[in-house]
């Protein structure tokens, strides 16, 4: 049995929730999200929340149950709080400024690298050393965050690059004379 998959979605209040066949449509504050959900799973809506079961004991079914509740819950936590993750850059000369929309980041090539943001994901530059991404779809907020890391992942020597917020770097020790 799935623990995930057992666990019931919480609705909270502002949000509506719409099941259409397979089709699980999530309606909120922040924006509009849907997917359709696995044959092998069936999707009820009661006045606690969202439930999901197994409509056949198959490999597959059990391995899809745990994650379509975590994909619906997913999406309700995306109309109501949206996803958030932060970049910080380490470098001399290393730096992101806002151009429109677009994100234009200094990285130490020769060009700035511009990145426009993916439909529903914005990002904020609040110092020229971060980056705040922001989204209600959680899979497109972390895509792009990592698109922009590996521009310029971090290397082990002096630590310079693009790194997640809070992330730590193993550091190498250099050449000895």
């Amino acid at each position: 049995m799935s623990r995930i998959g057992k666990r019931l979605i919480a609705v909270p209040k502002g949000v509506t929730i719409t099941l259409d066949g397979q089709t699980v449509s999530v309606k909120g504050p922040k924006g509009e999200r849907s997917w359709t959900v696995a044959e092998e799973i069936e999707v009820s809506q009661d006045a606690d929340g969202i439930s999901l079961g197994l409509r056949s004991d198959t490999q597959r079914g059990r391995a899809m149950w745990g994650l379509s509740r975590t994909l619906v819950d997913n999406m309700v936590t995306g109309v109501t709080t949206g996803f958030e993750k932060s970049l910080d850059l380490v470098g001399v000369g290393y730096r992101a400024a806002m151009k429109g929309n677009a994100l234009s980041l200094q990285l130490g090539f020769s060009h700035d690298v511009d990145i426009e943001p993916p439909a529903g994901v914005t990002f904020a530059v609040p110092k020229q050393t971060e980056i705040k991404i922001s989204g209600a779809d959680k899979q497109a907020v972390g895509q792009i965050a990592a698109v922009i890391r590996k521009l310029r992942p971090p290397e082990p020597y002096k630590g310079k690059g693009v790194r997640y917020q809070g992330e730590t770097v193993r550091r190498k020790e250099g050449k000895k004379k």
